[in-house]
């Protein structure tokens, strides 16, 4: 237990995270400091690229099998399923409707990249290898989402119907930034290889830490603002940030231990279960399920789910993770 608590400590008090504390700080005490929006945009370009750049250089190097097929499938079919679990619970403990349960369940389906992005970061100080296509598998983890949770919200009324299928729509999930960048950064990686990363490296390797520390100072001052709309969220609500994705987690751990995943990998895919969308989802859900009310969802999102995962989250997963293999391995 002692070296779980050295490794929290220790993520803490990497820079990354202290730049995430004083973010919140900043906006908790009314400071003028901010990032101004397209240098923060700028800046989540830049670690989407690295990602899936660094992601496809990995795979490159792997051999291509049917580990990678059933991880890619096993990967699409949390995401339809967790919504389910997610829209239960909201039923059950909360006194929102179906329609907005359904739409806070489409974010806990789906993934966050930048979450993912301080897991390899957490990974990156430990020096924890995993494997490359944990990019493909965080790209395909979202519209499948989305679709359950228009299945819960429409799915029994027959006058409506599921509109996910709708051009605008498709063009979000498709070919919206985030997912664009990460799979067009993922095979630019894969194709040009080791050479690829070695021309790159300037670019990809120094700059990332000092990079990821002001994208995550942008982080802070956002989630320290949604912090004051929590208030109006209840505690059930707010219980469920906390403990959705825990949940999540769970079934990621278990399904990359039976994927064979390693270390680095079973991590990854926790996170990326644990995590919650605040970027694809809303977006397409704008479309898809105007009737939901973001004003419930995003404060929940931003303002104790992602905080949970970066300071604690991602190291009880790992730890945890870590504790499984070596059991299972035994």
């Amino acid at each position: 237990m002692n070296g779980f608590f050295d490794m929290a400590v220790k993520n803490i008090l990497s820079p990354p995270i202290l730049f995430f504390l004083l973010g919140i700080f900043a906006s908790r005490v009314k400071s003028d400091l901010e990032v101004p929006q397209q240098i923060g945009k700028a800046l989540s370009y830049y670690l989407m690229i690295v990602i899936g750049f660094k992601g496809g250089v990995q795979l490159s190097a792997s051999e291509i099998d049917f580990k990678l097929f059933y991880s890619l499938v096993t990967a699409m079919t949390i995401s339809f399923l967790l919504p389910f679990i997610a829209y239960s619970l909201l039923r059950w403990t909360t006194n929102l409707d179906k329609i907005n349960s359904a739409a806070i369940s489409a974010h806990y389906g789906s993934v966050s990249v930048v979450t993912f992005i301080a897991a390899v970061s957490f990974l990156a100080i430990y020096d924890v290898k995993y494997e490359g296509y944990l990019v493909a598998m965080m790209a395909l983890m979202e519209a499948p989402a989305i679709l359950s949770a228009l299945l819960l919200a429409k799915g029994k009324e027959k006058d409506k119907k599921i509109t996910l299928f709708l051009p605008k729509i498709l063009h979000e999930v498709l070919f919206g930034g985030a997912i664009l960048l990460l799979l067009g950064s993922f095979i630019i990686g894969w194709i040009t290889g080791q050479r690829g990363m070695e021309a790159m490296s300037g670019f990809i390797i120094v700059p990332f830490t000092g990079i990821l520390c002001f994208f995550l100072l942008e982080m802070g001052i956002i989630a320290g603002r949604r912090l004051e709309d929590i208030k109006r969220s209840g505690l059930p609500l707010i219980l469920f940030g906390f403990y959705m994705p825990i949940l999540g987690a769970a079934v990621g751990t278990f399904a990359g231990i039976l994927l064979g995943l390693s270390l680095g990998g079973v991590t990854l895919l926790a996170v990326l279960c644990a995590s919650a969308s605040y970027i694809v989802v809303p977006a397409a859900l704008r479309y898809a399920l105007p009737e939901a009310n973001i004003s419930i969802s995003m404060p929940l999102v931003l303002g104790i789910t992602f905080p949970f995962n970066v300071f604690i989250g991602i190291p009880v997963y790992y730890y945890c993770a870590k504790i499984l293999l070596e059991f299972f391995s035994s």
